[in-house]
């Protein structure tokens, strides 16, 4: 059984809701972050870095949440194309590398928010989700980052009204209930 590592209030919980979406089992192995145990030897032996979320899926490995949410998407088929893959990837990739940073700067966050979430609200004027008329995993990502802006920093995201049904809509889901909505 694939085993989830991660800490209490982690982004472990990104991976987690993925995981429940996908209805993979998993055991979560709960690490005190408090005391260290994710610098210890038998935790670096997994992640060198000593952060958390990891998987060990049979004698596979894997850190960093945005590349095991890719990961298991592609192992559990939610993509079938190429394209999707890259389509998924981006979106994934976006919300670590460019709009999470971004929302934590509070020098350039008010421009920022404008410029990096009107295309967004637009896409979701559309469609329901990121990449059309099915969640995936790039819901996951990019959702996750919303909401734990809204939840940790009130973010006020009414100026972008889909934006805001989409997380509405998120929120509702089962998966989403169970593991991100037990964190505000």
């Amino acid at each position: 059984m694939l085993k989830l590592y991660g800490g209490k209030f982690s982004r472990a919980s990104i991976v987690q809701w993925g995981l429940e979406e996908l209805q993979v089992p998993y055991e979560f192995v709960l690490l005190d972050l408090q005391v260290g145990e994710h610098l210890e030897s038998d935790y670096t032996a997994i992640n060198p870095i000593g952060k958390v979320p990891a998987i060990v899926d049979g004698d596979f490995t894997l850190w960093e949440s945005g590349a095991i949410l890719l990961y298991l998407a592609e192992k559990y088929g939610q993509a079938d194309t190429t394209e999707q893959r890259a389509e998924m990837a981006q979106w994934v990739m976006f919300a670590n590398a460019t709009l999470g940073p971004e929302l934590l700067n509070e020098v350039t966050r008010d421009r920022e928010m404008i410029r990096l979430l009107k295309p967004i609200d637009q896409i979701l004027e559309r469609q329901p989700y990121l990449l059309g008329e099915q969640f995936s995993t790039a819901d996951v990502a990019i959702g996750s980052t919303l909401g734990f802006f809204q939840m940790r920093f009130q973010m006020d995201f009414s100026t972008f009204p889909a934006v805001m049904v989409y997380l509405k809509h998120l929120s509702e889901r089962p998966a989403f209930q169970t593991t991100m909505g037990s964190r505000g």
